[in-house]
């Protein structure tokens, strides 16, 4: 989090009032009334792509074999989906959208960002490890010239 408030320092110019946290929250619906299951979800371009690599070379089977085999994992994952499923009653589908029962990972990007507006999740915390640093500097200090609005 001291991080994230150092970001968000940068990003504002000052330092913000009243901080608690900074989270990119969706609706259980779409614009059209489709579900959307994944709640929060990651903005951040260098994080998103740190995340893709990751599960392009296999982390999604990776970090699956590590919570099948590894209880406190399991038991961290499953605490998230009931977490997941009492914050959207709408939808009875765990973090990413996973099913009661999933015998697998879906998509890392949707464990991360459950982490990350969730803290304590044992899952994410170590993908996030896996992923140091998180946060380039130039990201928040000035858009580089492919992410710029105007460029």
């Amino acid at each position: 989090m001291a991080d994230d408030l150092a970001v968000l320092e940068r990003q504002l110019g000052r330092r913000p009032r009243a901080f608690r946290r900074v989270v990119v929250e969706q609706t259980p619906f779409d614009d059209r009334g489709a579900p959307f299951p994944t709640t929060y979800w990651l903005s951040c371009p260098q994080l998103v792509a740190k995340v893709s690599r990751l599960e392009a070379g296999g982390g999604v089977e990776r970090w699956t074999r590590a919570v099948q085999s590894e209880p406190d994992l399991a038991r961290s994952v499953e605490s998230a989906h009931a977490e997941q499923r009492r914050l959207r009653p709408e939808l009875d589908v765990g973090v990413g959208g996973a099913r009661s029962g999933a015998a697998g990972l879906k998509c890392l990007h949707a464990h991360v960002a459950f982490g990350l507006a969730q803290p304590g999740y044992e899952l994410a915390d170590r993908i996030l490890e896996e992923l140091e640093p998180l946060w380039p500097t130039e990201c928040c200090s000035g858009f580089p010239s492919e992410l710029s609005p105007s460029g």
